[in-house]
């Protein structure tokens, strides 16, 4: 199987649809000699850098425009969290309290005395970084998030430390010096001592030591974080699906610590079971139902869908819809059902419609009348049009 995600055509497309050549310079390359073994810096020839992602004035926007509110940012200085009563205020809105609002003079205060601003979860409230992140699973098929660190100069940055994931260091604007020891799967070397500038990437493993230092001029980097799936969690979810065996349900007999071997013997017995039930499952059916819990569970990307919402009423044969940039559509059939995964969720249609939900995932452009091959009424395929419309897997072509 493979994914089918439409590029942004908003943007560079070697921009928003390859996130991880951007990130590496070579995604095969990547993936075949550095990824989950070592550290590894990615110079950038291109000026603009990652600005399409963030920006200075990007920051300054969410901070004094938004009524941005922690946890979603925080304030911290040489490594310690600096308390929120000195960067937030408190206020309503409608009649019901609000407090933890970001104070935009105050936070401006603190970053002029050397307080670096993190902003948590990026992802979910920025939409360039939340396509980004989208497309870069999509590509790894592992979850992402991101979060952004705006340093002023002279400031000290984060101590060494290690992160629990992987790591995508992008540098968005300014410059920073870093410190990278050996991931856990490199030889032992000396530490990396690097600066990285705009448009640069550093990727490091889980497990990476590494530590920020001191620079001269303003520094904003995204760190996204890759969230790598374990063999054991596929395999402990697989095990949650035999473990409704009546059997695994008894108690453990009163006594057991008295009767060692009986214990034992009782245990071997259901751990031979276990095994035997484990070994029955189908590899691939387990797959599939990870791809769909995969493809049902990001995070969803749906900028316009409200807007569009009065256009799929005014829909006719001859109206040219376009699949939604960046959006997923993967289809299974069972029995006389059809889902449909779109990244966030799944719809569930008849089988019957499979071949035109097919032409749909294929095609970047059609009209509705384009699905009589597979749908012969003309109301019909209007109702399966607007129901792509509302779900946000067509939206309206500005060019048709």
């Amino acid at each position: 199987m493979s994914l089918r995600a439409v590029p942004d055509e908003r943007a560079d497309p070697d921009r928003a649809a390859e996130p991880l050549d951007r990130c590496t310079g070579d995604a095969d390359a990547f993936l075949r000699n550095t990824w989950g073994v070592r550290a590894e810096l990615h110079r950038s020839a291109d000026p603009a850098g990652f600005a399409d992602l963030l920006t200075l004035d990007e920051v300054d926007r969410l901070l004094t425009t938004t009524a941005l509110r922690t946890p979603s940012f925080r304030l911290v200085k040489a490594g310690e969290p600096i308390p929120e009563s000195a960067y937030t205020r408190s206020g309503t809105t409608g009649s019901r309290p609000v407090s933890g609002m970001v104070d935009p003079a105050r936070v401006a205060e603190r970053f002029r005395d050397g307080a670096t601003i993190v902003l948590q979860g990026l992802h979910r409230y920025l939409e360039p970084v939340a396509r980004f992140c989208r497309d870069l699973e999509l590509r790894l098929g592992h979850p992402c998030q991101a979060n952004a660190y705006i340093t002023p100069p002279g400031a000290q940055g984060l101590t060494l430390h290690e992160d629990p994931h992987d790591v995508f260091v992008l540098q968005a604007f300014g410059r920073k010096r870093w410190e990278i020891h050996a991931a856990p799967g490199e030889a032992d070397r000396e530490p990396m001592d690097v600066t990285v500038g705009s448009g640069d990437c550093l990727y490091l493993p889980t497990g990476t030591p590494h530590a920020a230092s001191t620079q001269d001029e303003v520094s904003g980097h995204l760190t996204i974080g890759i969230h790598v799936m374990a063999w054991r969690d596929v395999l402990e979810r697989a095990w949650k699906r035999v473990a409704d065996d009546p059997g695994l349900a008894e108690p453990v007999p009163a006594g057991w610590h008295l009767d060692p071997d009986g214990t034992a013997a009782a245990l071997a017995e259901r751990l031979r079971a276990l095994g035997e039930a484990l070994a029955q499952r189908s590899a691939g059916d387990e797959v599939d139902r990870e791809i769909r819990r995969f493809l049902t569970t990001r995070a969803p990307a749906l900028s316009g869908i409200v807007a569009a919402q009065p256009f799929v009423g005014q829909i006719d044969e001859r109206t040219v819809l376009r699949r939604r940039p960046g959006s997923v559509c993967e289809l299974r059939v069972g029995g006389d059902r059809l889902t449909v995964l779109l990244g966030d969720r799944r719809l569930e249609m008849p089988a019957w419609l499979e071949s035109a939900l097919t032409f749909v995932r294929d095609r970047e452009r059609l009209s509705p009348a384009e699905l009589s091959p597979f749908v012969s009424d003309a109301e019909s395929r209007l109702v399966l049009a607007r129901r792509l419309l509302r779900e946000g897997l067509l939206v309206p072509d500005d060019a048709g």
